[in-house]
């Protein structure tokens, strides 16, 4: 309920920054909008967008827990939770289409596994929704060309679809699969840090800037703000390969931790 029902405040304070300094009116009045559905879903604790997402989350394992048990724990509450809060039920077969009714499906939810020496398990609920998701790109690029220029025409293409401002994750290097992990992982990084090497902080900033130059605007309405933050995460890779993901989140960039 907590990440379904509440902005981290991080965001919800860029995004008042973003209405600020924005001086496309049609601009404002879709930020002046996506500031009171966020104080209206806070108040009435109601999901921020219809469209609740799928569960993904990312566990990582203490010695105080077992696999079986988190697992179970974690399924019985995303049922419970797609009953009570109430969420829409998203998660389908990919072949029948068939929905399943309470968001558990086979292999879903999705849930990445990272151990631990600590005496806690910390669990982190991410939901992401379908129409950031299916603007999101991976491209084998060659070693020689650009990174940068992938990032942008992702965002380029996608125009309003994310539902923008957006925060945009960039996975570099590792395999085919692992970059887009890395992309996922990097969208979950606290709002407020930067990557810890500080060239691809350099990076980050760099992007940061040139997405919103591009104009897209809140909603794709035009405007001053695209994106809200760019996170890099990397990982080294094949001599003859350049792996690049590009995972976009759109504005109500729901995520919350608890450690058990």
């Amino acid at each position: 309920r907590e990440a379904q029902t509440k902005l981290p405040l991080e965001v919800e304070e860029a995004l008042r920054k973003a209405y600020d300094r924005e001086e496309n009116e049609i601009a404002r009045l879709q930020l002046k909008n996506i500031l009171e559905n966020i104080k209206l879903a806070r108040e009435l604790s109601l999901p921020i967008c219809q469209d609740t997402g799928i569960p993904y989350f990312f566990v990582e394992l203490g010695k105080n827990k077992t696999k079986k048990e988190i697992e179970e724990a974690i399924i019985e509450g995303v049922k419970l939770a797609t009953e009570e809060i109430p969420l829409r039920p998203n998660v389908v077969s990919p072949l029948t289409r068939e929905n399943s009714g309470n968001n558990v499906g086979y292999r879903m939810p999705i849930i990445n596994w990272k151990l631990s020496d600590k005496s806690y398990t910390e669990i982190i609920y991410f939901p992401k929704g379908a129409g950031s998701e299916n603007m999101s790109r991976l491209k084998m690029l060659r070693p020689n060309e650009s990174i940068e220029d992938f990032v942008l025409e992702t965002v380029k293409k996608a125009k309003g679809n994310p539902c923008p401002p957006i925060i945009v994750g960039i996975g570099i290097g590792g395999s085919f699969d692992f970059s887009a992990k890395l992309a996922k992982e990097a969208l979950i990084r606290d709002f407020s840090e930067h990557n810890s090497n500080e060239n691809i902080a350099k990076l980050e900033e760099r992007f940061f800037k040139k997405i919103n130059s591009l104009g897209i605007g809140p909603m794709g309405v035009g405007g001053k703000t695209t994106c809200l933050k760019v996170s890099i995460e990397v990982a080294s890779c094949h001599t003859a390969s350049l792996p690049v993901a590009v995972n976009l989140q759109c504005w109500a960039h729901r995520i919350a931790r608890v450690k058990v």
